[in-house]
C-alpha cells in the first residue's frame, strides 16, 4: 500500500510527526517495534503537562489520539530495510516481510545506549543509574550523587550535576584530571575518586553502594553517566544519509527543515540531534512532519 508519509519509529518524535500529517489529511503510516529508548524509566519529567507520568502512559495516549484520524495507521513491526526508488518514492520493509511505499520518509529511529561494563549497572539503568539531570535530577537531589566517567565529557557532566547535590566523579580508571581540571572540580566542591568501580548494587534504601577496587565502598543516592550512543536502526545508513559527530555518538545530519542529505527523507528525535529529551523529540518530530507535508504540497 502506498502512503504519503511513512514514519519509522513510534515514540515521541515519530508520533509527533505523524499527527501533523494526519491533521493535513494525508495517508500516514507509523512503523514501530515497541522499544522506546526510555522504556527503562519509571517516570518522565520536564515535559510540559505530563510531568511525573510514565513514558508508556504518555505514548499510549498519543497512539490513541493519532489513530482517531482516519488516514493514520500504526503498524507494529521492526523496519529493517529501506530503499529509494528511481522515482521520488521509497519502500520500507519489515522483519515480517511486509513492504510499504511512501512518497516521503521520516526517520525517528532513535539511538541505543552503550552502557559502561560495570556489574550491576545495567540492572539499575533508568532507576538509580541515570543520564539526564533535567529528566531525573530533582528526584534524587540534595544528597550524595555520583558521576561514572566514560570519557572527557564526564568532567562537564560532573560540574553540571553539582547543581543537584554533592558530587563524586568516579574516574573508573578512564580519566585523570589535569591540574586545571582539578581546580574546576574543587570550585564546585566535587570530589574525585580515581579507583575502578567494580560493582554497583542497591543499598536497601533506594540508593546505591559503589564498590571500588581495594575493598572500599561509597554510597550515593544515584549514579549519573554518559553512555556512548549508536544508531538503533540501520535505515539511515542504508539510504545513504549523512552523519555528523555528536557529543556521544553519530547523529543523522539534517538541515534547517529536518531533511537529511537524501531528498525526501527527514529525521527527528534522538537520532537527529546531539541533546536528548522528550520535549526536544516532540518538537523535532512536529517540525519534521510539517516540513515533510509541505514538501508534498510545494515539491
Amino acid at each position: 500500500m502506498q502512503y504519503d508519509l511513512a514514519i519509522v519509529g513510534g515514540s515521541f518524535a515519530g508520533l509527533s510527526a505523524a499527527i501533523q500529517a494526519a491533521r493535513a489529511r494525508r495517508k500516514v503510516l507509523v512503523i514501530d517495534a515497541g522499544q522506546p529508548r526510555n522504556r527503562f524509566a519509571e517516570h518522565s519529567h520536564g515535559f510540559l503537562g505530563q510531568d511525573g507520568r510514565t513514558p508508556e502512559a504518555i505514548l499510549n495516549d498519543a497512539r490513541q489520539q493519532l489513530q482517531a484520524y482516519p488516514t493514520a495507521r500504526i503498524f507494529n513491526a521492526r523496519a529493517d530495510g529501506a530503499i529509494a526508488n528511481s522515482g521520488s518514492d521509497f519502500e520500507v520493509t519489515t522483519d515480517g516481510g511486509e513492504t510499504f511505499g511512501a512518497a516521503r520518509l521520516v526517520l525517528a529511529t532513535g539511538v541505543r545506549d552503550i552502557l559502561p561494563e560495570v556489574p550491576g549497572l545495567a540492572e539499575q539503568w533508568g532507576r538509580t543509574v541515570l543520564h539526564c539531570p533535567y529528566c531525573h535530577g530533582y528526584e534524587v537531589s540534595g544528597g550524595p550523587l555520583g558521576v561514572l566517567a566514560t570519557g572527557p565529557m564526564s568532567m562537564h557532566q560532573a560540574q553540571l550535576i553539582s547543581d543537584w547535590g554533592d558530587v563524586t566523579l568516579f574516574g573508573n580508571g578512564l580519566i585523570e584530571p589535569e591540574a586545571e581540571e582539578m581546580l574546576a572540580l574543587e570550585r564546585k566542591n566535587i570530589q574525585f575518586e580515581p579507583a575502578t568501580v567494580s560493582e554497583l548494587r542497591e543499598d536497601g534504601s533506594g540508593g546505591l553502594i559503589v564498590q571500588l577496587d581495594g575493598a572500599r565502598q561509597a554510597g550515593v543516592r544515584a549514579m549519573f553517566t554518559a553512555p556512548r550512543n549508536t544508531m538503533a536502526s540501520p535505515l539511515a545508513e542504508q539510504l545513504g544519509c549523512g552523519f555528523t559527530d555528536g557529543m556521544l555518538g553519530p547523529v543523522i545530519a539534517v538541515d534547517d527543515r529536518q531533511q537529511t542529505t537524501v531528498p525526501g527523507v527527514y529525521a527527528a528525535g534522538d537520532a537527529a540531534r546531539a541533546m536528548h529529551n522528550i520535549a526536544f523529540a516532540v518538537s523535532g518530530g512536529a517540525f519534521a512532519g510539517v516540513c515533510a507535508h509541505q514538501s508534498l504540497v510545494f515539491g
